[in-house]
């Protein structure tokens, strides 16, 4: 056993403190789209945004504590995905963003869950790489970046962070295409 990690639940447990943290991340993103609807870019929903964000890290860090479980592994990129794309659809739809770069990350996405609870009831679990978990944090970057009431005037700063965090997730969703062909069938 690594020093520091204290193994409290085994890989089939499913009331952990992390997945606590995840199901609270999933019930919080429609209540994200509502503070977005009716607030816009505000100190409020820059805060929630940044509260959904940290909460990611944490559960992960909870994780790797307490021992790391398959509904974790499984419903904690999912949680990501849904507060992301959540957020990105109401910014879509208040009109602050073009539909077609939150259509391609959206489209990536749902491949890829798709793609990994078909790996998942097969018992094989694939964790997020480096570049995925940057393509993550460029995906927060720019929602909050839209949500910020000091950025969300400059379109251009947001966008580019925007079509960075499309570019990154297209090319870190080719690679997990790639590396699930060396899966065996």
């Amino acid at each position: 056993m690594e020093a520091g990690v204290r193994r409290g639940f085994g890989p089939s447990a499913l009331a952990t403190p992390a997945n606590a943290i995840t199901a609270a991340r999933l019930i919080a993103a429609p209540l994200m789209a509502l503070l977005i609807l009716h607030e816009g870019a505000s100190w409020a929903a820059v805060g929630v945004w940044f509260v959904l964000s940290w909460t990611d890290a944490l559960d992960g860090f909870l994780a790797r504590r307490h021992g790391a479980t398959r509904s974790g592994a499984f419903l904690d990129p999912l949680a990501d995905k849904i507060c992301v794309l959540v957020a990105m659809a109401t910014l879509v739809y208040v009109g602050y963003w073009w539909w077609l770069p939150v259509g391609l990350i959206a489209g990536r996405e749902l491949v890829q869950t798709a793609l990994r609870s078909q790996l998942g009831r097969r018992g094989i679990s694939v964790p997020a790489t480096r570049l995925a978990k940057l393509k993550t944090l460029l995906q927060d970057l720019a929602v909050g970046g839209a949500l910020l009431p000091w950025t969300t005037g400059h379109h251009a700063l947001v966008g580019a962070v925007l079509w960075a965090a499309v570019g990154l997730t297209l090319f870190t969703g080719a690679q997990y295409v790639r590396d699930l062909r060396a899966v065996p069938a």
